[in-house]
């Protein structure tokens, strides 16, 4: 299973400006998935176990990739990681982290709580583009993924 236009990207980032830099990003490489978007941990986790105000399983479907950050307020992205990786019916869903932190601990820390994948964000708009770029690449056109 590649990740084609259907399925659904959940972006998890408390700051306005990455996620829109982000969906730029995204919607410039040709990416025409549906977005959803999750300002905190607690909100990623009640979207993915469709609890409160994402109840809702046909309004508010289950990605197929989740981008997250890892400073979130509330339940910070390193807990959310774990909670999906641990979750049978969440853990094989590609967990990305798109992050600022280059912390050595953090790196090694998500890699054990079965991130897929670590990207340090760009500072700058055209090196996040060139990453959201490479992203889409790996994860939208060359990586299978179990049914």
């Amino acid at each position: 299973m590649k990740i084609d236009d259907k399925h659904v990207i959940l972006i998890v980032e408390d700051n306005p400006e990455d996620y829109e830099a982000t969906v730029r990003g995204f919607r410039s490489s040709g990416v025409a998935n549906p977005i959803f978007r999750c300002e905190d941990g607690d909100q990623a986790l009640d979207f993915l176990f469709h609890q409160g105000e994402y109840a809702d399983s046909e309004k508010y479907p289950c990605p197929g990739i989740i981008l997250l950050d890892l400073d979130l307020p509330g339940t910070d992205g390193r807990e959310v990681l774990a909670e999906i990786k641990k979750t049978e019916g969440l853990k094989k869903i590609p967990g990305v982290v798109l992050t600022t932190s280059s912390d050595e601990r953090d790196i090694t820390q998500c890699y054990e709580d079965g991130a897929n994948s670590y990207i340090i964000k760009p500072v700058d708009f055209s090196g996040l583009i060139q990453a959201i770029q490479r992203l889409k690449d790996y994860w939208f056109e060359i990586v299978v993924l179990p049914k």
